[in-house]
């Protein structure tokens, strides 16, 4: 994928950092159509015959509602309930299903489903051939329609045209994404290029924020329990179907109420991006918890989701040195069945 990126001007800071030349991305984001290499993100595949009974035991997601159209979030715990990955699911073909997720995490959860994808006519196959390309802007969806020729699909569905799947993911403006073979990629993003301009991923990432979505990387892996992502109020848990690895933790968490930390979303008073597992302080310098991820908005100020104690803070809130303002969330925190969302509850 690097070689396609750094042919279309994109130039790699890191593994999970591109950037362009185009000045102010995040306002450009806002006022206009843009595009961006997904580099952050990996894609896993399981196929076989057994890929749906498979998935169902080890995932929180109902996989028979991966049908093609609705493409649910899901996450993958321990026996403790801890997330070991969040994802996304998607059927591509009878038998072959597609996760994705923050691509540090492709290589740990392979092998950790390994260990019981023996005892299924299943396989395995980390998708490093692919290219995620992420496109945000109000007429996105319009130039999905003309230049991919697909009907855009609704937010956690997806559209397939022969090789290519495009799925809507929420935020502040329209974001598709689209997944396709990376010999294909210079072409299409070639053809985008008529209607949406090149940003860093970054920007991406940004508007992962600003929805309340957070990927977890390798580094942040058995910590945390769903529900203190806000999984459940994604509709990312089923809690209608039998069991799976972590399922009596996650749900005895939830229906006894148990859950002591949450995703919270927030905004600091300077540019200083702090670095993923930063202190939330509060007056009297206890820790309340710690940012999960954090990007800079088109005010040049520091926008963070953390995970954080649900008990009354003392004001004010610090990371880093720098206030921190909590920012409304853009979805309730109450339960949200997956099942509703595919039309099927």
């Amino acid at each position: 994928m690097n070689d396609w990126i750094a042919h279309l001007g994109g130039q790699r800071e890191s593994a999970d950092r591109v950037v362009f030349d185009t000045p102010e991305p995040a306002r450009r984001a806002m006022e206009a159509n843009v595009m961006t290499p997904l580099a952050q993100l990996g894609i896993l595949d399981v196929a076989g015959e057994d890929a749906e009974r498979f998935l169902q035991g080890q995932t929180s997601a109902q996989v028979a509602l991966a049908d093609g159209a609705f493409a649910p979030l899901t996450c993958f715990c321990t026996p403790k309930g801890r997330v070991l990955a969040n994802a996304q699911l998607w059927r591509v073909a009878p038998d072959h299903y597609r996760l994705l997720m923050h691509r540090s995490l492709v290589p740990s959860l392979t092998e950790h489903l390994r260990k019981f994808a023996a005892f299924y006519k299943a396989t395995l196959t980390p998708r490093d051939d692919l290219a995620l390309i992420g496109l945000i802007g109000r007429e996105i969806p319009a130039v999905a329609e003309v230049l991919l020729d697909v009907v855009p699909p609704a937010i956690w569905h997806q559209a397939d045209r022969d090789d290519l799947q495009v799925l809507a993911h929420p935020g502040p403006r329209p974001r598709l994404l689209a997944c396709l073979p990376v010999e294909r990629a210079p072409a299409i993003w070639e053809t985008l290029a008529a209607q949406a301009s090149p940003v860093d991923n970054a920007i991406w990432r940004l508007h992962d924020i600003q929805a309340g979505l957070a990927w977890l990387e390798a580094t942040q892996q058995d910590a945390y329990l769903p529900q203190m992502l806000n999984w459940e109020a994604l509709g990312g848990i089923s809690f209608k179907k039998g069991c799976y690895t972590g399922q009596e933790v996650v749900a005895r968490a939830h229906f006894r109420g148990q859950v002591k930390k949450r995703l919270v979303r927030g905004q600091l008073d300077g540019g200083l991006i702090p670095e993923a597992g930063s202190a939330i302080e509060d007056a009297e310098d206890k820790r309340l918890g710690e940012v999960l991820c954090a990007e800079l908005d088109a005010y040049g100020e520091a926008e963070v989701l953390a995970v954080m104690s649900t008990r009354e803070p003392s004001l004010p809130l610090r990371v880093a040195g720098q206030k921190l303002k909590q920012l409304q969330l853009p979805y309730p925190l109450e339960r949200l069945d997956p099942e509703s969302l595919a039309g099927k509850a």
